[in-house]
Order: C-alpha cells, then sequence, then structure tokens
C-alpha cells in the first residue's frame, strides 16, 4: 500500500501535535506547515522531530499555500490553525479575521487549483453558535456569534461547505466544543484551574482567582477530539459533525475535582474576581452528539474527571521538575 500523506496547518498547537502522535502511529507521512519566525515554537512537537517533515507557509500568503501543497501532495489536509483565543479576538480583529476567516478561503483555493482530489478537514468552534437558541446544539443550530473569532469560525465554516457543493471539495467541518490537555495555555481556564492546584499543593502560589465558579461548559480531552477529526476523513462522502463530550460540568465541579486530587480543600485558596466574568449565557453551549456517534462510531476514551486528574498530575509533575 502506497503511504498516505497528511498536511497539519497549525502543528505546534495543542491539536496539532496531538493529531501529529495518531497519524504518525497510523503509518501516515506527515508535513506540518509553520509560519518562518525569528523565534522556535516547536516545544509541543519536538518529540517529534524526526517524524514530522516542517515547512515554511502562511495562511496570510496564497503562494506559500499553493506551492505547500503542489511539493507535498497531500491526501488528507487539515486545518488547525488560527487565532483561537476569543478575548483576543475583541483586541485584534482584523488579524483574527485574517488568519481564522480569509487563511481558510486561500486554503480552499489553493486545494482547488493544485490539489482537488485532497481530503480536507475544518477546524470549527462551538463558538459559531454563540447565543444559541436550543440546548443541546445539533449539527442544524442555527449560528449566532457574539465575538469575532465566532464570526470568523463562521465564515470558514461556510466556505468549506460551499466549496463542498460547488467544487465537489472533500470537505469535512468538525464544530468541536472546548477541549483541553496538558498541552493547553494557562490562559484558558481548564488548564489554569490545574495548574494553579499544582502550583499550590507545591507551595509555588496561594490563592486562584477566577469568574463565574457556576458558568458550565461542555469539556472533552483533546486526544478524544483529534481521533473524531481523522475519523471524519476516512468516510466516503464528506459531512460536518459535532465533537464535544455531550455533558456540561460547572467552574466550581472543575475546581473541587482539581483540588481533590492534591489532597486540598479548594474553598480556603479560591477568590472570586468580577473582572474574569464573561456576558451572561441564557442557554448552556453542549454539543449533542448523537450523529457522530451513529454515524462514525466515536466515543470519548477520558471522562472528565479521568481529564482532571490526568491534567493535574501532569501539571505537578513539570513544576515538580522545574523547582527541583
Amino acid at each position: 500500500m502506497t503511504t498516505k500523506k497528511a498536511l497539519i496547518t497549525g502543528l505546534t498547537g495543542q491539536d496539532g501535535s496531538y493529531l501529529a502522535e495518531l497519524l504518525i502511529a497510523k503509518g501516515y507521512q506527515v508535513f506540518g506547515l509553520v509560519r518562518r519566525s525569528s523565534t522556535s515554537n516547536l516545544e509541543r512537537i519536538s518529540h517529534l522531530s524526526s517524524d514530522v517533515q516542517i515547512v515554511p507557509g502562511d495562511l496570510l500568503d496564497q503562494c506559500s499555500l499553493m506551492d505547500v501543497i503542489t511539493d507535498s501532495q497531500p491526501d488528507e489536509i487539515y486545518n488547525l490553525a488560527s487565532q483561537s483565543y476569543v478575548p483576543l479576538s475583541w483586541t485584534q480583529p482584523s488579524l483574527t479575521a485574517e488568519y481564522t476567516a480569509l487563511g481558510v478561503s486561500r486554503l480552499l483555493e489553493s486545494i482547488r487549483r493544485c490539489k482537488p482530489d485532497a481530503k480536507f478537514y475544518q477546524a470549527s468552534s462551538s463558538e459559531v453558535f454563540g447565543q444559541p437558541d436550543e440546548s443541546p446544539q445539533t449539527e442544524r443550530t442555527a449560528f449566532r456569534p457574539r465575538n469575532p473569532y465566532g464570526v470568523a469560525k463562521a465564515y470558514a465554516h461556510w466556505m468549506t461547505v460551499n466549496y463542498r457543493q460547488k467544487y465537489n471539495i472533500y470537505g469535512c467541518c468538525g464544530i468541536t466544543y472546548t477541549h483541553e490537555s496538558p498541552r493547553r495555555g494557562t490562559e484558558f481556564v481548564f488548564r489554569k484551574i490545574t495548574h494553579a492546584a499544582a502550583q499550590i499543593k507545591l507551595g509555588l502560589a496561594n490563592e486562584l482567582k477566577l469568574g463565574n465558579l457556576d458558568a458550565c461548559r461542555d469539556w472533552c480531552y483533546a486526544k478524544d477530539a483529534v481521533y473524531a477529526m481523522w475519523l471524519m476523513l476516512q468516510q466516503e462522502q464528506p459531512d460536518d459533525y459535532i465533537i464535544a463530550s455531550g455533558e456540561t460540568h460547572s467552574v466550581r465541579e472543575l475546581v473541587e475535582c482539581a483540588f481533590n486530587c492534591v489532597g486540598l480543600n479548594w474553598q480556603d485558596y479560591v477568590s472570586v474576581d468580577p473582572a474574569f466574568y464573561r456576558p451572561d449565557e441564557p442557554v448552556q453551549l453542549v454539543g449533542s452528539v448523537d450523529k457522530i456517534k451513529n454515524q462514525l462510531g466515536w466515543k470519548l476514551e477520558y471522562s472528565f474527571e479521568q481529564m482532571v486528574e490526568l491534567m493535574v498530575n501532569s501539571d505537578l509533575n513539570k513544576l515538580s521538575s522545574k523547582s527541583g
């Protein structure tokens, strides 16, 4: 059999690194699109350096995308690159639009011109729903984004659908809810909490400030999410699917679980700071996973509690090795 080739944008991010590991384990030749920079940002994939071929390119540059696709001739293309931090999308809305929205247009057009038989995965987001009119959300729920990031992701989603319909491109969108791992940045609340619990346990901090403890989220593990991405491109026909846990947990539950992992009472260390509050969410963001379970046979391998424990232990190990 001919070795399959895959191109990943956003290789150096959380999802890109886990997806690269999955594809390598399945025998793929993996190419990773990375922007040229004066400083290296390859920490998450340093262990994969001998197994991934780094190719320079940029979602802002159409020619570089066409060159990469022409040279690598990938069978599958996974677009995981974007400006993905929602608060930053308000301070940098134009840049968010250039990468997260228009970057997808450039990539789709490059596929159409250079490798129209490639299978394409677009990382969509639950942020496209914004303030939905139903809960749980399904693949048919109307898009009502409430921030520049969500608007950009909605554009990218519909461009993928339109290229699928107009040009018969094999394009899939995974509407992914919040997914976490030890490779997540500490600016995101899940990792912020597991990292703080580990810091406090080791005597490196004594307080954690959070916003609304009753806010609920649909969280799943990043390894489960990237497996769903791969599974979507193995089907005969392209389609769009929600990738989520299908259940919600409050920030309070997350805090209690994380501090229990280190044998501490969270109420002794956690304080509420209104500065961290987000706008009210009258309808919960939680994804219905009926379609992806029934059609693709996908299911979660990691429970909420397992994910919290795994991440707390990872932070404990990292911080212990640094302080040691």
